[in-house]
C-alpha cells in the first residue's frame, strides 16, 4: 500500500487533482514507456501504415493519452496499452507466416494498369486518379504513364508502378 501512496503523490490520483509537475513526470514515463515497447515489439505499426497499423497506432496513442492526462487509471493503462502492443506483434506474425490470415488483417494489393492499360473501374473503385499513378510513376522515375507496364494499390495504400520494358532494337 505505501508504493501506491507514494507513487500516485508523485504522479497524481486523477485528472482533477493532478498538478502541473505531475503532468511533467507521466509525460516522461508514457514517453520512456512507448520507447521501451517501440524496442521491444519494433517501429512497424509506426512504419509502414496498413489498416491494422493504423488502428494499432490510433488506439496504443488513445490510451497512454489517458495514462498521461489522467483520465484513467495510470499502471492499468500501460498495462493495457502492453496487451494491445503484444496482440498486434502475434497478429503481425501470424500474417507474415499465414495467407488467409495477412489477407484478412492487411488486405491485399490491387492492379490499376496492367500492360500499360489503366484499369478504370479498380481506380475508380478505390478512389485512385491518373494524377495519384502520374505521382507514383515520377517517385519511380518515371516521367509520364506511357513508360509504366503495371501499377498496383499495394496493401499499405502506397501506389507502387513498374517500368515497361524498352522496345528492343532490331
Amino acid at each position: 500500500m505505501h508504493f501506491y501512496q507514494g507513487f500516485h503523490a508523485l504522479i497524481g490520483e486523477n485528472s482533477s487533482s493532478i498538478l502541473w509537475w505531475q503532468m511533467s513526470i507521466r509525460a516522461v514515463f508514457v514517453f520512456l514507456y512507448g520507447l521501451v515497447l517501440i524496442r521491444l515489439f519494433g517501429v512497424r505499426p509506426f512504419g509502414r501504415q496498413t489498416p491494422l497499423d493504423i488502428v494499432i497506432a490510433i488506439v496504443i496513442g488513445s490510451n497512454l493519452s489517458r495514462a498521461l492526462t489522467g483520465s484513467a487509471r495510470f499502471l492499468p493503462t500501460l498495462a493495457a496499452t502492453a496487451v494491445i502492443v503484444l496482440m498486434f506483434w502475434m497478429f503481425a506474425h501470424v500474417a507474415a507466416r499465414s495467407r488467409l490470415v495477412g489477407w484478412l488483417l492487411k488486405g491485399q494489393p490491387v492492379r490499376l494498369m496492367q500492360r500499360g492499360a489503366l484499369d478504370e473501374a479498380a481506380l475508380r473503385a478505390h478512389a485512385v486518379s491518373r494524377g495519384d499513378l502520374e505521382e507514383a510513376g515520377r517517385t519511380s522515375g518515371i516521367a509520364s504513364l506511357d513508360g509504366v507496364q503495371e501499377a498496383y494499390l499495394e496493401r499499405s495504400g502506397k501506389i507502387s508502378v513498374l517500368k515497361r520494358a524498352p522496345p528492343r532494337a532490331e
